[in-house]
């Protein structure tokens, strides 16, 4: 058997504001409650699995390959709510993209201040 990455717990201040956030930007399914989750599915099959944070909140990344036109609706999207972006996890380039490897990548970030990217290429990939 191959090993795959199942499910994730991510913690956030408001469940429903953060995976409902996640659906939306990314343009997914909307979440679904599991147990006292609210689970986020992508497209190969692993979920993020929000729940309440009982303490304060470290920020983690969360990083998602995409097509290019996937890219530009996202990215569409992040513009259109008016999201502070990076083209770097350092946030020395604020509303600026990267082309990384050949593809576009951009930082932003969630209601309980995670990191989240999108790439259309795999870090290493080349170009």
């Amino acid at each position: 058997m191959a090993v795959q990455l199942n499910h994730t717990i991510v913690a956030a201040r408001d469940k429903k504001v953060s995976a409902t956030f996640l659906a939306e930007i990314l343009g997914l399914s909307a979440p679904v409650p599991f147990g006292h989750f609210l689970a986020v599915r992508v497209d190969n099959d692993v979920t993020l699995d929000f729940m309440d944070g009982r303490e304060e909140i470290r920020p983690q990344h969360y990083a998602f390959l995409v097509s290019e036109a996937e890219f530009d609706e996202i990215f569409g999207r992040i513009r259109e709510r008016g999201l502070p972006y990076w083209a770097d996890p350092f946030q020395q380039r604020p509303g600026e993209i990267n082309h990384n490897d050949g593809g576009r990548g951009v930082y932003f970030p969630d209601p309980a201040g995670h990191y989240l990217e999108i790439i259309t290429r795999p870090y290493g990939s080349g170009g």
